[in-house]
């Protein structure tokens, strides 16, 4: 199976920076796009930044030109540099991927979400 392990959150105040990780590991064969989300507290989950495999990137209106994200394909792992935080960044950050794994000799694809880390902005 494979599991997204998130870590880099915590408190800052605002107008600082964070840099979150999340790494994958498993029985991967490929890890095809890797996204960023984020739920704040009585709001549902958005889409913050995307990176496809070949390292296009997407970004929400919301975090361009303060977000950057990446990966390292060798590490299995996809960044999120996050710069001049405002409180409104305050949220849950999710990682998810699309992996593609073995299993019993057999290639499957799947989507998987890692377990969240607490990003909290001060004004």
């Amino acid at each position: 199976q494979v599991q997204l392990v998130e870590s880099g959150g915590g408190l800052v105040q605002a107008g600082g920076s964070l840099r979150l990780s999340c790494a994958a590991s498993g029985s991967i064969f490929k890890i095809n796009g890797m996204d960023w989300y984020r739920q704040a507290p009585g709001k549902q989950r958005e889409l913050v930044a995307a990176i496809s495999s070949a390292g296009s990137t997407n970004y929400a209106d919301s975090v361009k030109g303060r977000f950057t994200i990446s990966r390292d394909n060798a590490k299995n792992t996809v960044y999120l540099q996050i710069n001049s935080l405002k409180p409104e960044d305050t949220a849950v950050y999710y990682c998810n991927a699309e992996v593609s794994y073995y299993r019993s000799m057999r290639l499957y694809t799947g989507d998987y979400w890692g377990q969240g880390t607490q990003v909290t902005v001060a004004s």
